[in-house]
């Protein structure tokens, strides 16, 4: 089998490995990007690009509904899912083309199409894809993108039906009658609102007591509420032990819970229920790299595993599953490796945005966090119906929370649920990272009427 030398590998074309390849072309080292199915990685094919498309165009169905709140008129509303769908698809498409071409465009890249497999620390073997004879290329550092997979969970039955996951829902070409959904995080309640206002009725099921679980339990019931303003039924405490398909061709959920027995069904079954490492056909346990008992590959601070010289970088290690988390573990990696900095992964904050309708902008630490830590804090807090652009807009569901340091006057962590809470919660998370205590957004000049606005507000509500 013929073997060919590079200065690094990188395995899996995702948010880290893109960027990182052509950082390590433009400093002259000649690089194996080694994919198995389509560039971009999950955030552009599976998970932020289409998905945030389809929930822009299950928007757009819910403002036409709300059309005489504002005094607008107009007609019945329907959905063409395969519109929708087509959309999301041109979009995909647009984002994997540009970034396959620039990676093309490289002399010192070789982008290999291929299912990649360790047989050593520093060798990888390649199968091609389209049934070629197999090649193995080594290099002094190999770097390892290759992301996770919705996980699937052990219910009895489950092997019985057609079942969906985060990919092959948008998929669908008619709006379900009925979508059950397992899990209570952040895909869920997306799809969930989603297909919700596609027109579908919706329930979730939840084994934790609450949905969000690791979100503080004022945030967790207010998404709640604002889910069953929407029509939706959400069932938690509830344990999935069986699934069956009915007469009628649906699916009928059995479920456990403290008061016994019950059973759902619906015309649909998505499971959102945590997501699995890619490893499992990597051959990790040849070249040597730990993994947890998941399958997550562990790593230190700089993004190294077990083994000199190779990285994990991603979805694909223990930790955030986010974008732009595995971009900055790119920059991380560049900087140390080819700038000599000393960038740490101990070092980042970690902002995220649950792009329900409001959405859930969350960037440091909960209040019970801080609580469990022992750090003296005051928390500033105000519903979106005092905020004058929520008003103005009729978006006023929700609320903007800070967590402060009583004694330093730092912010550390924040929760805005509610309209754009993304976008405020990262005005806050620039003023963490500048170590501005609370008092420079509470006296700030900002603009009216715009939604940061009410930052102002917000921590004059700690006085």
């Amino acid at each position: 089998m013929p073997e060919t030398t590079y200065d690094a590998v990188i395995i899996g074309v995702g948010q880290a490995g893109n960027p990182l390849a052509l950082a390590l072309a433009k400093a002259g080292k000649r690089v194996a990007l080694i994919e198995r199915e389509a560039v971009g990685g999950t955030c552009i094919n599976r998970g932020c690009t289409p998905t945030k498309t389809m929930i822009a165009s299950a928007r757009v169905a819910y403002l036409a509904r709300r059309g005489a709140d504002y005094g607008v008129h107009t007609g019945p509303v329907s959905v063409d899912l395969v519109k929708v769908r087509q959309r999301k698809r041109d979009i995909v498409e647009e984002f994997r083309s540009s970034t396959e071409s620039k990676l093309e465009g490289s002399d010192k890249i070789d982008l290999i199409y291929g299912d990649a497999k360790f047989t050593g620390p520093y060798t990888v073997e390649i199968a091609p894809k389209d049934g070629s004879a197999a090649q193995t290329v080594t290099a002094p550092l190999v770097f390892v993108n290759v992301g996770a997979r919705p996980a699937v969970p052990p219910i009895d039955g489950l092997d019985q039906i057609a079942f969906l996951d985060s990919t092959s829902i948008m998929e669908l070409a008619a709006v379900p009658e009925h979508l059950l959904i397992l899990g209570g995080s952040y895909i869920a309640l997306e799809f969930g609102q989603m297909f919700r206002r596609f027109g579908s009725q919706v329930t979730i099921v939840e084994q934790s007591a609450r949905i969000l679980e690791r979100e503080d339990a004022d945030v967790a019931e207010e998404m709640a509420k604002i889910l069953t303003e929407d029509g939706i039924e959400i069932v938690t405490g509830a344990k999935a032990v069986k699934v069956a398909k009915t007469e009628n061709g649906g699916v009928a959920l059995t479920l456990r819970t403290d008061t016994g027995e019950q059973t759902v069904a619906g015309s649909h079954f998505l499971i959102a229920a945590g997501r699995t490492p890619n490893t499992d056909a990597l051959g990790l346990e040849i070249a040597g790299i730990a993994k947890d008992t998941h399958g997550f590959i562990t790593v230190g601070d700089t993004l190294e595993t077990s083994v000199p010289g190779v990285y994990a970088l991603g979805d694909v290690k223990a930790g955030p599953a986010f974008t732009h988390i595995s971009y900055d573990d790119y920059r991380i990696v560049e900087s140390n490796l080819l700038q000599g900095g000393s960038r740490r992964v101990s070092d980042r904050l970690v902002p995220y945005t649950v792009f329900t309708d409001p959405q859930l902008g969350r960037v440091g630490i909960t209040e019970a966090e801080a609580k469990k830590q022992g750090i003296p804090i005051k928390v500033a807090k105000i519903p979106m119906t005092q905020v004058a652009r929520a008003i103005e807009t009729d978006e006023t569901r929700g609320f903007m929370k800070a967590i402060v340091d009583a004694e330093t006057k730092q912010i550390l962590g924040a929760a805005v649920l509610g309209v754009e809470g993304g976008e405020i919660m990262s005005v806050l998370e620039v003023a963490m990272l500048g170590r501005l205590p609370y008092t420079a957004l509470r006296d700030a000049v900002l603009a009216h009427p715009t939604l940061a606005e009410s930052l102002n507000n917000l921590f004059l509500a700690l006085e």
